[in-house]
């Protein structure tokens, strides 16, 4: 029997649906509408101890679209990119501009000039929301991309009141994490609110095929491009996503948010699903500061909570994390990188429930496969297939393998990705006809569980994000002291991998302070080398390929 056929339906918890139906909504903003009437007065957001109910962010989002549509005159189909932390104004930002009918760019705060340029730039983002203590990032690179608007909050501004002023101040003056910029043209978000609601505001016609999001990521090659995810793609996701959530209450479900709402599994599952059931969603802005975390979790009785490995081990290893009312919790979700079972076992000792892993990517918006939530999930494994979704395991030529056999994982459902942003040739590698290509080798089991044993991409994952080392390696060959590089990954207590760059020099003054300095300078913290090792030669093939499997054999 060849795994595509497997009835693996057949094991999904009682109550589970086979099959959504992607068209219940006409869009992401039909699906939001439905919550600002059901849920009205019920809170919505909360972050640093401020609140929005579901009216309030109707009503803010509302007026932010129509400043967007009125003010600054964008139209449907205009790319708009955002780039902070968890803070209110996210979601204020994320469904008006959603409202607007344009088409969301999410951008890690934390890329360099460099890295936000190649994605402003290919994504034709012509509008920013930025928040202020990465403007100066954006003032060195923005006369090199197409952006007209600019659009700049500070981390306190929907704080209200003297907390608002306070917030602000300690940022800007006592903490000084806010680098003196020059964007004359720019417009405080506070005032856009304002002024949005001097304007009526017409919603454009959006309908499921329009694309919601250019969803960037490496994908197989290292160039970084687009995942373009439409409006069906995101409500398809939602609805498999609510039909795994068995044991939900409208209304009255409490989400704690430390993932970035920018990573794909946040906004789907932690922004839209947990909106769409009418969920209280805490959102944590810094989630590094484990005590600080570890504070405000102790304030509240969560019931669903969604993080990555590094997070889990992070807060299990603070003896203070005890001490949180677990209660009420009813769901852990681990994604974005596989959950060590040790940690798993931990999770489930400390707080008595057990943690569920996930499988999915920026292309499958993302949720693919997932472990049972009524507790018969299988540790070690991905899952099972959402409803809607057939998983199959291929050779190289597209061929399904039998039951037990390792080849690439491929995918197919109505929550996979059209293709890449304007890219036709990459995205006819990444597919067999209809079968979306993970480039993740697996196996499947007897009962539909499927299992990653090995990656055929080159990738590296280092704490649930994705480095691909053509990227790295571009940045380093840059350096002029440096005559060839080559990147892998090498395992890594902390973040399951770390990025190892092996380096030929070019002038024998080259020193591992120096790549350190530049790849500060050039890349985001997570995709800098940990470990730099010098070599007389890189192992090349017959033909000049260097040999990556080789190096990572040393």
């Amino acid at each position: 029997m060849t795994n595509k056929s497997f009835p693996w339906f057949a094991h999904y918890p009682e109550g589970v649906a086979h099959e959504i139906n992607p068209e219940k909504y006409p869009s992401i903003v039909a699906v939001l509408e439905e919550s600002f009437q059901k849920f009205g007065d019920t809170i919505a957001f909360e972050n640093m101890g401020k609140t929005l109910t579901y009216r309030q962010v109707d009503e803010y989002s509302q007026h932010f679209a129509a400043y967007l549509t009125n003010v600054a005159g964008l139209q449907k189909g205009d790319r708009i990119a955002i780039q902070m932390p968890n803070l209110l104004q996210y979601p204020v930002a994320l469904f008006g501009a959603l409202r607007a009918g344009l088409i969301v760019v999410n951008t890690n705060p934390l890329y360099t000039p460099r890295e936000m340029q190649h994605q402003f730039k290919d994504s034709g983002s012509v509008a920013i929301v930025i928040v202020a203590n990465f403007a100066h990032n954006l003032e060195e690179i923005i006369k090199d991309t197409p952006i007209k608007t600019v659009i700049i909050t500070e981390l306190g501004d929907m704080l209200g009141g003297f907390k608002k002023v306070l917030v602000n101040f300690v940022v800007k003056k006592i903490k000084k994490m806010v680098p003196a910029y020059n964007l004359p043209e720019a417009i405080p978000f506070m005032q856009v609110l304002k002024e949005g609601s001097r304007h009526s505001f017409t919603q454009p016609d959006i309908n499921l095929a329009d694309v919601a999001f250019l969803q960037y990521t490496g994908g197989t090659t290292g160039v970084s491009k687009g995942a373009t995810l439409t409006h069906k793609n995101i409500v398809a996701n939602i609805l498999q996503c609510d039909e795994w959530f068995l044991d939900t209450n409208e209304g009255d479900e409490f989400v704690v948010t430390a993932l970035p709402l920018y990573h794909i599994f946040a906004l789907t599952v932690n922004c839209f699903l947990m909106f769409h059931i009418g969920s209280h969603n805490l959102l944590i802005t810094n989630p590094r500061d484990i005590p600080g975390f570890i504070k405000e979790l102790k304030k509240v009785r969560m019931s669903v909570f969604t993080a990555v490995n590094t997070l889990f081990n992070g807060l299990l290893n603070n003896p203070e994390f005890a001490n949180v009312d677990f209660s009420k919790l009813k769901y852990t979700i681990g994604g974005g990188m596989a959950v060590q079972n040790f940690v798993a076992d931990k999770w489930q000792e400390v707080t008595g429930h057990p943690l569920a892993e996930g499988y999915g990517l920026s292309e499958t918006s993302p949720l693919v496969t997932c472990n049972p939530l009524d507790g018969t999930q299988r540790k070690g494994t991905i899952g099972l297939p959402a409803p809607s979704t057939e998983v199959a395991i291929k050779d190289d030529d597209g061929n399904d393998l039998p039951l037990g056999e390792r080849g690439e994982i491929c995918c197919r459902g109505p929550q996979v990705m059209p293709g890449y942003w304007q890219r036709p040739e990459e995205t006819k590698q990444v597919f067999f006809d209809d079968w979306f290509r993970t480039g993740d080798i697996g196996i499947m089991d007897e009962d539909g569980f499927v299992t990653i044993v090995d990656r055929k991409k080159d990738m590296v994952l280092v704490s649930g994000f994705n480095v691909y080392p053509n990227e790295v390696e571009d940045v380093i060959a840059d350096m002029e002291k440096v005559l060839e590089v080559a990147v892998i990954g090498v395992p890594d207590e902390k973040t399951t991998e770390a990025v190892k760059a092996y380096v030929v020099k070019a002038d024998p003054s080259l020193t591992e302070e120096e790549i350190m300095a530049y790849c500060q300078e050039n890349l985001t913290n997570y995709k800098r080398p940990r470990h730099i090792e010098f070599i007389d030669e890189l192992p090349k093939s017959n033909v000049g390929k260097i040999l990556r499997r080789k190096l990572r054999e040393l």
